[in-house]
């Protein structure tokens, strides 16, 4: 039987940007109104099919806080991909973005997959960020980008699969080789004297 392969995904960003609903729309496709905010963490499991494997996805909400700040960096640990949530109708949740970024390159692997996601494109009308505005600031940090509506589904199950496309790509390419087996059976003995 073949090992299940799963990758961590990380949602950061300002509170109340809409990360725990983007969370429950892909995993469980639904959305409520007033879901609350996250205390520390949260996290489900989805799953994809990647070049016809079964791919289980561990998705986890951070707390957007500046008080939970202390508890994400542990989170950040093993992750293969991180979407950078923003209010499209938030000026500053975007003017984030960079504060994030900081963080991940702190706490991070390096190979991480990452993407700066506009949420809430159902509220076009209240729209405050441009799509260009954040497309450059993907291109600025070489990373993907994505908009989407939490409530209405638009493009959240799209993004996770190309960022889970990415990660799997990534994880392939950087597997590391077996370890040499060891055997304890039989240990080797130094017949030399030490003085």
């Amino acid at each position: 039987m073949a090992e299940e392969k799963t990758l961590k995904f990380l949602l950061i960003g300002t509170t109340l940007v809409g990360k725990s609903s983007i969370m429950m729309r892909f995993c469980e496709n639904k959305f409520l109104d007033n879901i609350g905010t996250t205390i520390g963490v949260d996290f489900k499991f989805a799953e994809v099919n990647i070049e016809n494997e079964k791919i289980k996805l561990e998705i986890w909400d951070t707390a957007g806080q500046d008080r939970f700040r202390s508890i994400t960096p542990s989170y950040y640990r093993n992750t293969n991909g991180i979407m950078i949530v923003y209010d499209i109708t938030n000026e500053e949740t975007f003017e984030h973005i960079s504060t994030w970024f900081q963080e991940i390159k702190t706490n991070a692997p390096e190979d991480v997959v990452i993407s700066i996601v506009g949420n809430k494109s159902d509220l076009e009308n209240e729209r405050v960020v441009p799509t260009k505005k954040g497309q450059k600031m993907a291109t600025s940090y070489d990373c993907l980008f994505f908009e989407m509506s939490a409530k209405s589904g638009k493009n959240v199950r799209e993004s996770f699969e190309k960022m889970a496309i990415q990660a799997f790509k990534v994880m392939k390419k950087t597997k590391k080789k077996p370890t040499k087996e060891i055997n304890f059976a039989s240990p080797s003995v130094d017949k030399k004297k030490c003085c």
